[in-house]
């Protein structure tokens, strides 16, 4: 994936300087912004949990997912880097959030179309608390989560499979959205 970006950076700033060539102080200003992107390109590819982002359907709704992508990277999830019971961002680094462009049923409950902050209550068993916090722009998830403002919390059942994924995920499928990693598969039933 480097290279594209790196590609596309190249053949963006050469056809930058052609058109402002002539142009003194605006081809200072523009490479000046190609140099930004070029920055903020080699940081996305440093992460050591990759941003993601989806969209996809549900009926005629449109959902928009955003995520960091951690890695098991020999380590135990649940219970350890995921507390149980506590407050987790369902990702990594900043806030996980969901843009839904309608107004959906989430597990049978009433949520308004908008764009919200996903978090998880992790289990050791039984069912998981999932929540929509309105607050869904936090630069580092969970440690700045407010539960005064949650829109919406409910329960989904976690399913344990023998297989295990080594970097989240976060699909739009049936029943919605589908959380997957290590050995959970938590599905999101939304309507």
């Amino acid at each position: 994936m480097k290279k594209p970006n790196l590609l596309m950076l190249a053949v963006l700033t050469a056809g930058t300087m052609f058109f402002f060539g002539c142009g003194g102080e605006k081809a200072a200003e523009t490479t000046e912004s190609v140099e930004e992107v070029a920055e903020e390109v080699q940081a996305q590819d440093q992460r050591t949990s990759p941003l993601r982002s989806l969209e996809g359907n549900i009926g005629e709704t449109k959902l928009r997912v955003q995520y960091g992508a951690p890695s098991v990277k020999g380590r135990v999830i649940w219970g350890d880097l995921v507390p149980y019971n506590e407050v987790w961002r369902t990702g990594a680094n900043e806030s996980t959030y969901v843009d839904f462009s309608a107004d959906v049923t989430v597990e049978g409950q009433p949520l308004k179309a908008g764009r919200y902050s996903l978090f998880t209550i992790p289990k050791a068993s039984g069912k998981w608390t999932v929540i929509f916090n309105s607050e869904w722009d936090l630069e580092h998830g969970h440690f700045q989560y407010k539960q005064e403002n949650d829109v919406l919390r409910v329960e989904s059942t976690p399913e344990w499979v023998s297989e295990s994924q080594e970097q989240l995920s976060i699909a739009i499928e049936s029943p919605g959205i589908v959380v997957r990693w290590e050995k959970l598969v938590l599905p999101i039933a939304i309507q």
